[in-house]
């Protein structure tokens, strides 16, 4: 509950108004929790903000499936309950949106990851599609692919992640990763005067960049090629 009740106090102590609710993303019963104690609390919901997550990698070898379930159920499944308790309130807003958290991982380039790689690739696949479907409401679903210092991100998981000296992810490099380089973007994706929408930014470490899926002009045949000719 700590960390929860820590944002409440800094929302609060900026002048903002906040309330705390605890429960699980992964249990459909609690996402819808969640998003009434905004309604109970606010009269709606005009932002969704998808953001929790869990991380305990591993090489292939050495992932049991379960791993792999727990992966989906709490990164994607829990995105897409939290999006369906939200939506019918997402509507009644004057520009309703939501912000999903994916990640860079999902490109493939992260050592032991394969677990959080393929769970993160799926919340960037659905906020492209919700984004499809959002638009018959005039609401809006983009992404963020953060990169900040949170708890999943510590130092001494880094070194276990790239079998690298705990000193390489400290000082300077925990200096660019700040979450304050993060929020910004968020924000910016959340704003009613925003106009992206099916799009999914890097945000944080001083940067904010696009990132995305191509599909290449290829190449075209006559007939039905042969492998030899592909």
């Amino acid at each position: 509950a700590e960390p929860g009740e820590r944002v409440v106090r800094e929302i609060e102590a900026a002048g903002g108004g906040a309330v705390a609710c605890y429960a699980n993303v992964a249990d459909e019963a609690d996402a819808e929790k969640m998003v009434q104690t905004a309604v109970d609390a606010f009269g709606g919901v005009d932002v969704l903000i998808n953001n929790a997550g869990i991380w305990e990698g591993n090489w292939f070898d050495d992932l049991p499936n379960e791993q792999f379930r727990r992966m989906i159920d709490f990164h994607y499944l829990g995105t897409v309950y939290t999006c369906k308790a939200a939506w019918p309130y997402l509507k009644q807003a004057e520009k309703g949106c939501i912000v999903n958290t994916s990640s860079e991982a999902m490109i493939g380039h992260i050592p032991k990851n394969v677990d959080y790689a393929g769970a993160k690739g799926a919340v960037f696949s659905f906020s492209r599609s919700l984004a499809l479907n959002a638009e018959r409401f005039g609401l809006r679903v983009n992404a963020i692919a953060p990169r900040g210092n949170t708890r999943m991100s510590a130092a001494e998981i880094l070194a276990f992640t790239f079998d690298a000296p705990i000193e390489n992810f400290q000082n300077e490099f925990f200096d660019n990763m700040k979450p304050e380089y993060v929020s910004p973007g968020v924000a910016f994706l959340a704003h009613q005067d925003c106009t992206l929408n099916g799009e999914v930014r890097v945000s944080g470490d001083r940067m904010f960049k696009r990132m995305t899926v191509i599909q290449t002009k290829g190449l075209t045949f006559e007939d039905a090629p042969t492998p030899e000719d592909i």
